[in-house]
């Protein structure tokens, strides 16, 4: 038995599922009447995702679209951050939405400084984009991954390599 456990606070997402949420909205955008002759179009990037359409309207509407489709998906809507709607050629609108991968090394601090304070016998350190963290029992590390549920980050949060 192991006399130590860990798992790693991370903030990442699933890309094959963004994928088919990005089919999925550019699937509905060419069947839904007030969509259908936009000519919007949705591209997904490496590290974002850009939407053209011919007015602001259509754009929200095509944010909601797939804020639905990935919420469907079981990805969080904190992996969107939208950029500003700039104009396009030929009066249409532009917006890139960047995806947020990562845990910033300030919210790292952030998280493994809460829980040095409210546990005593754990310990939590930063590992690049990750926050590993570590205790001699498994019930202490449930309780953790319970108290960073309830705290609201700006990043999506997911435990892994639970040991």
């Amino acid at each position: 038995m192991a006399s130590t456990y860990s798992f790693d606070v991370v903030s990442d997402f699933d890309r094959q599922e963004l994928v088919n949420a990005i089919d999925q909205t550019v699937r509905e955008i060419g069947t839904r009447y007030d969509l259908k002759d936009t000519k919007t179009t949705v591209e997904l990037g490496e590290n974002a995702i850009t939407i053209n359409s011919d007015s602001e309207f259509t754009l929200t509407s095509v944010h909601t679209v797939l804020q639905t489709k990935a919420s469907k998906r079981n990805l969080s809507l904190k992996i969107f951050e939208y950029g500003k709607i700039e104009s396009a050629s030929g009066a249409r609108v532009r917006q890139e939405i960047t995806l947020r991968k990562g845990i910033s090394s300030e919210l790292a601090r952030q998280i493994s400084k809460l829980i040095r304070d409210e546990f005593n016998k754990v310990q939590a350190s930063i590992q690049g984009d990750a926050v590993r963290v570590s205790a001699k029992s498994k019930d202490e590390l449930q309780t953790i991954i319970q108290r960073l549920k309830q705290e609201d980050y700006p990043v999506a949060l997911q435990f892994t390599n639970y040991r």
